[in-house]
């Protein structure tokens, strides 16, 4: 057992928090890894409707009872997404605990969340940003390092100097990521001061994860150099998996593509066929460099399980 601040604060049983993936995480896999002793959370934006929504959210409770998230999405989509809808949906459901994630600070957003009693984690790209959000309320700040899958920044800083910066910037509990995939990198975070690990590329490869067994076969064979940063010339940096689309992506930068030329390519639409069919160069999905040490399919609960026992084990030296 590993308890932190983080664990008390959530209710969670491990210090490992399950990454916010765009028509990945619906409602069943948020689910899965909630009863798993993470935390799970639901992409908002996934859902273009209240009433979508609200049934995503009733899903996870009739699953679980373990407590889970929801993720608000504030990065630049295609479709105009209306945050104060899915704030009215998640607290008339009784969510309470709630992740912002984009490129601006979530101001708006949270006085009726606060109101609420809502436990506000805010997911941003270094010291600056950490700090902000905490002056506006929130209780947890989420920094990942360049090596993580999806949302990147524009810092361009690895882990382990981003998130003892952070940690030393802000009085608020910390959740780390970028390239924790196994016992060994959740107990360097935690080493690194942060209260909790933030894992996404290691839960792609599990069995309750809705991409079709393609993709988790050529995720599987994958190595850590199997990457690319996508989207940096909209100010929207993303690391995806290395396929024909993801390397179109890199061209398109190259000359200053349009945000309407990239979502040609990247967009939901395109990911979905990708993840339902196993269509390998559909789309592109996010995707660490730790991929490289993702191996085996297994269950949620799992790889869970062999994180926290590896990390007690490394930090208590035995």
């Amino acid at each position: 057992m590993l308890k932190t601040k983080v664990t008390e604060m959530l209710g969670i049983e491990h210090p490992i928090v399950g990454g916010t993936m765009m028509w990945i995480s619906k409602a069943e896999f948020t689910a899965a890894i909630s009863e798993a002793g993470g935390l799970g959370i639901l992409a908002s934006a996934i859902y273009h409707s209240k009433d979508e929504f609200r049934d995503a959210l009733q899903k996870i409770k009739s699953l679980t009872s373990k407590p889970f998230a929801v993720n608000l999405n504030l990065f630049p989509a295609m479709r105009p997404i209306n945050n104060e809808d899915y704030i009215e949906v998640l607290l008339d459901e009784g969510v309470k605990i709630v992740e912002t994630s984009g490129h601006k600070a979530p101001t708006e957003l949270y006085p009726p969340l606060k109101e609420a009693g809502c436990v506000l984690i805010h997911k941003c790209v270094g010291a600056k940003y950490a700090r902000k959000a905490v002056s506006i309320g929130a209780d947890i700040v989420t920094v990942v390092g360049f090596e993580n899958g999806g949302a990147v920044g524009n810092l361009g800083l690895g882990t382990f100097a981003l998130v003892p910066a952070v940690v030393d910037a802000v009085s608020a509990p910390v959740i780390g990521g970028g390239g924790v995939a196994d016992g060994r990198g959740l107990a360097a975070m935690l080493a690194l001061g942060a209260e909790a690990a933030i894992v996404g590329t290691r839960l792609l490869l599990t069995e309750e994860c809705p991409i079709h067994p393609n993709i988790k076969a050529a995720l599987a064979s994958a190595s850590e150099t199997d990457t690319e940063v996508v989207m940096k010339c909209v100010n929207s940096a993303h690391r995806v998996w290395r396929n024909e689309p993801a390397a179109k992506l890199v061209e398109m930068d190259n000359r200053n593509a349009s945000l309407a030329e990239l979502i040609s390519v990247a967009g939901g639409d395109k990911a979905r066929v990708m993840f339902e069919q196993g269509k390998l160069d559909a789309g592109v999905i996010a995707t660490g460099q730790a991929v490289g040490i993702c191996k085996e399919i297994l269950p949620v609960k799992t790889v869970f399980e062999s994180m926290v026992a590896d990390a007690t084990r490394i930090l208590r030296r035995d």
